[in-house]
C-alpha cells in the first residue's frame, strides 16, 4: 500500500508540488500527465528521495518514506527503481555491465570498487536483457545502441534491483513512435507479469489511455484529475492542459497502437 498525504515541494517562493494526496491499495500502472512544469518530475524525485519534500507524508506499508535515513533509505531506493528520460547509462561500458549496475545497492563496498560481479548477477542480467528482447546486444557498448534500445537496457537495469515500485520519468519523450511502443509495452508487461507498481510520467493522452489503469492529471503542482483511463474525457483533459497549443498537441498526438505490426522488425 502506498499513500501520499499532502506531499509538497517548494523552491523558495515557488511551489512545484502542492498538497498531493492519493492512495494505492494494490500495484497499478499509473500515468501522471500534465503540461511541462506541472510538477510531474519533481513528484517522482520525491518518491525516490532524489529530492527532499518540503512537507507531507509518503507512507509505504505504514512507514513514512520521507523520514528514512541510512540503511533504511538505501533499502527503499533499492525497492524503488528509477528510469530516466535520458537513460543514465554509462556510455563506454558494455550493456551487460550497465544492467548489472542495478545490483550495486546490495553489494559490498569492496566488490563495488573492483567492479566484481558474481556469476548469478551475470545470469540474471542476461535474463533481464532477454526479457526485453535485446540480449544479443549484451557485449556492445551502451553508446552504440539506439535510443529505444538504451531505454530497454535502463529498464533491464531497474529489474536487477527487484524493485517493488518502478518510476519512469518521461521514458518515451525522446523516442520515435515505434521505439516508444516497445518501451511502453515492456513497462506494461512488467506490471502485469510481476505485479509491480509502475508510475510513469507521460506527455500524451493517447499513451496514458492505452497503457494505464489509473491516470493522475497535474496542473500547477496540484491534482486536477484522478481516475481511470476511460474517465479521461476531452473535458477532463482541458482541466489538465488548458485550451492552448499544448492541449491540442497532447489531445491529437499519434497513438502508439498503429505501429504494432512493425515491432518485430524494430526489435531485430
Amino acid at each position: 500500500m502506498m499513500q501520499f498525504n499532502g506531499l509538497e515541494k517548494r523552491f523558495g517562493n515557488s511551489v512545484a508540488v502542492r498538497g498531493f494526496s492519493a492512495r494505492f491499495d494494490r500495484p497499478q500502472m499509473v500515468g501522471v500527465i500534465g503540461r511541462s512544469g506541472a510538477g510531474k518530475s519533481t513528484l517522482l524525485r520525491m518518491v525516490n528521495r532524489l529530492t527532499d519534500a518540503s512537507g507531507g507524508q509518503l507512507l509505504v506499508d505504514g512507514a513514512d518514506v520521507l523520514s528514512l535515513r541510512g540503511a533504511a533509505l538505501r533499502r527503499w531506493r533499492r525497492d524503488c527503481a528509477m528510469i530516466f528520460q535520458q537513460f543514465n547509462l554509462v556510455p563506454r561500458l558494455d550493456v551487460i555491465t550497465n544492467v548489472m549496475l542495478g545490483r550495486l545497492n546490495g553489494r559490498s563496498t569492496l566488490a563495488t570498487m573492483f567492479n566484481v560481479f558474481p556469476p548469478q548477477d551475470v545470469t540474471d542480467g542476461l535474463a533481464a536483457l532477454d526479457r526485453l528482447g535485446i540480449v544479443e546486444q549484451a557485449a556492445k557498448r551502451a553508446e552504440a545502441l539506439s535510443g529505444g534500445q538504451q531505454q530497454r537496457v535502463a529498464i533491464a537495469r531497474a529489474l536487477m534491483q527487484d524493485p517493488k515500485v518502478i518510476l519512469a520519468d518521461e521514458p518515451i519523450a525522446s523516442l520515435d513512435p515505434l521505439n516508444a511502443k516497445l518501451v511502453m509495452d515492456a513497462l506494461r508487461e512488467i506490471h502485469e507479469r510481476d505485479r509491480r507498481m509502475v508510475i510513469c510520467n507521460l506527455h500524451t493522452l493517447d499513451t496514458a489511455r492505452e497503457y494505464c489503469d489509473r491516470v493522475i492529471g497535474m496542473r500547477a503542482g496540484e491534482i486536477v484529475f484522478d481516475g481511470t483511463a476511460a474517465e479521461l474525457t476531452p473535458a477532463a483533459a482541458r482541466d489538465i492542459y488548458g485550451a492552448g497549443d499544448e492541449f491540442n498537441e497532447a489531445a491529437t498526438s499519434t497513438s502508439l497502437r498503429p505501429v504494432a505490426p512493425l515491432v518485430a522488425a524494430a526489435a531485430t
